[in-house]
């Protein structure tokens, strides 16, 4: 313990410990540490357990930035990547994207990120929240 309290890696385990402890859903969850920004990692039962354990592990630590890389458990077959249609391109989301970053790479504006998102919220519910593995659909601006 600090002088001035705990530490921020102790109130990152601390919020760790909480969380796994809860009993929401969530399994194996762990942290790794980059100065303030977080990396959370484990297996989530369902998309709706691991937004709630980023949310509260946000309201417990305040971090420069949490990366999301809480995996959910597949309960049934993936789905079929979606087809796209002439007025939009699929892109894959890969490690360290960001909704502004590919709004960036294919409108050349970051702040464009919503129209992504506005796009894939069949499969989003927060444009921060977006994960490895992911197909968006890129609409087209006319």
């Amino acid at each position: 313990m600090g002088i001035f309290g705990k530490t921020f890696s102790e109130k990152v385990q601390d919020a760790i410990d909480a969380i796994n402890k809860a009993g929401i859903g969530i399994r194996d969850l762990k942290a790794t540490i980059n100065g303030k920004v977080v990396s959370l990692e484990g297996l989530a039962d369902d998309h709706g357990v691991k937004n709630q354990v980023v949310t509260e592990f946000n309201r417990m630590v305040k971090t420069q930035n949490t990366y999301d890389g809480i995996r959910v458990k597949e309960a049934q077959a993936a789905p079929a990547a979606p087809t796209p249609s002439p007025q939009e391109t699929i892109y894959e989301v890969k490690p360290g994207d960001t909704l502004g970053a590919i709004a960036q790479s294919f409108y050349g504006n970051g702040s464009l990120y919503m129209r992504i998102f506005e796009a894939n919220k069949d499969i989003l519910s927060n444009p921060d929240l977006i994960k490895v593995g992911q197909k968006l659909k890129i609409p087209k601006i006319s």
